[in-house]
């Protein structure tokens, strides 16, 4: 699957020929810089990744106090509270 020792060579003839001797270190510092900046760009992503998913991770599994439980609780009851007030009003009716 790689490349061996014999095409790498004749890929270096071929740009060679194709370049010449003088444009050849140019395109090699304008390769560089391209691959650097794809790492750079991809690390980054990476990281962004990883710490989205360990901020939603830590987010769902453990809340940070119990006065997010008791938000959600006091929602809940709230909303039995409008049910069964609105069931009591139709059946005066």
């Amino acid at each position: 699957m790689g490349l061996g020792m014999g095409e790498v060579i004749l890929i270096l003839a071929i740009v060679l020929i194709m370049f010449g001797a003088k444009k050849l270190p140019e395109l090699a510092k304008g390769l560089g810089k391209g691959i650097k900046e794809f790492k750079r760009a991809s690390t980054d992503i990476q990281d962004e990744m990883d710490r989205t998913y360990y901020e939603e991770d830590h987010r769902t599994h453990r809340p940070e106090s119990g006065e997010r439980v008791a938000k959600e609780t006091s929602s809940k009851d709230d909303a039995v509270t409008v049910e069964s007030t609105t069931e009591s009003d139709t059946s005066k009716t």
